[in-house]
């Protein structure tokens, strides 16, 4: 069941990746349209305004990369503590059981 769990937070996290980075274009494609006007007019300002859009895109990529960054890391926190359950349950399964050798009179 487990490991159906781990799956499925895998797949999770693949399904996410991609539709993130589309919002994030979409968000690109948005804040360029919004501060371009219908008709081109020449004005002094016109490279501050590019100059802020960018500077916009690379804030919402550098979150949204952030946000990515974070989920991995704490999936990968979670797969450690797993790994370390699973690794504890398998030591206790096969750990000596002296008191069954010493009802069997295998040992005294």
């Amino acid at each position: 069941m487990n490991g159906l769990r781990s799956r499925h937070c895998q797949r999770c996290l693949q399904l996410q990746i991609p539709f993130l980075l589309l919002l994030s274009i979409s968000l690109l494609f948005d804040l360029g349209s919004a501060d371009e006007p219908s008709t081109p007019t020449p004005k002094n300002g016109d490279k501050a305004s590019s100059g802020s859009a960018a500077l916009k895109a690379v804030l919402v990529l550098l979150g949204v990369a952030a946000v990515i960054g974070f989920c991995v890391f704490l999936f990968k926190i979670w797969q450690k503590k797993k790994r370390e359950e699973q690794h504890a349950r398998l030591l206790k399964l096969f750990e000596d059981d002296d008191e069954l050798e010493v009802e069997l009179g295998i040992r005294d």
